[in-house]
């Protein structure tokens, strides 16, 4: 067994550990996404995905400049059918996320499939959003691919402006590889709380394991969210 193999099944090891027994104890992570909601992709097994994703207002920055933490994650496939992440967003006070999710591949007339959790976060009833949600896939020729499904998360932080819960929604997205260097997505999320929202945008693959993905987000809530936002999501396999 080489030096890099041990170092990956030592890193595996210890990350299984810490999220099984933070799962036990508790009982914004990003799963593999679109744009903003996470799909129906699991990552491929034995591989790390890096993520550095950022969010900030292009306009009316006059009056309602608006910029979200940087994330940066590391995903790992694993089993053929599940990954799982860990997230830092800076700055934060509380700045590490979870997520882990399970899928099955689209298969002839079987459409893909994937459950998981997103966003738990280490802070009761401050971070730990914990954004349970399901979805289901299908290429449906030169149109593309149509994924659907729902999320519900914790009552207490996914409200609306009024103080009242806004926990549960639908996700619709549509995406398409344009070339093998060019894909674009359409990506949506129901809800009042400040995850719900539309996002569009395209990315550009500079490499087989290296692409860079430029979108927009409106946000349906835009009390809880000053102003919508551009987002540059750099993502790198190895």
């Amino acid at each position: 067994m080489n030096k890099i193999m041990l170092s990956k099944l030592i890193f595996i090891g210890t990350f299984v550990a810490v999220f099984g027994l933070y799962l036990v104890s508790l009982a914004m992570a990003t799963p593999s996404t679109q744009i903003w909601n996470p799909s129906t992709d699991i990552q491929a097994t034995g591989k790390f995905h890096l993520g550095i994703d950022n969010y900030y207002s292009v306009k009316d920055n006059m009056d309602h400049p608006y910029a979200s933490p940087t994330y940066v994650g590391l995903t790992y496939g694993f089993l053929n059918y599940f990954e799982a992440g860990l997230d830092l967003a800076y700055p934060s006070q509380y700045p590490a996320y979870f997520n882990f999710k399970a899928g099955m591949p689209e298969k002839d007339m079987m459409p893909s499939a994937a459950v998981g959790i997103m966003n738990v976060g280490t802070k009761s009833d401050v971070t730990n959003y914990n954004i349970f949600y399901g979805a289901v896939a299908k290429t449906i020729g030169p149109i593309g691919r149509i994924t659907v499904g729902g999320y519900s998360g914790n009552d207490k932080l996914l409200l609306d402006e009024n103080g009242e819960k806004a926990n549960t929604g639908v996700i619709l997205t549509w995406d398409k590889a344009i070339t093998d260097k060019i894909w674009a997505s359409v990506d949506y999320a129901s809800g009042d709380s400040f995850y719900g929202s539309l996002s569009f945008g395209a990315s550009y693959s500079f490499a087989p394991n290296v692409s860079v993905i430029i979108g927009y987000v409106i946000y349906n809530n835009d009390i809880l969210n000053s102003n919508d936002q551009a987002t540059t999501q750099l993502d790198i396999n190895f």
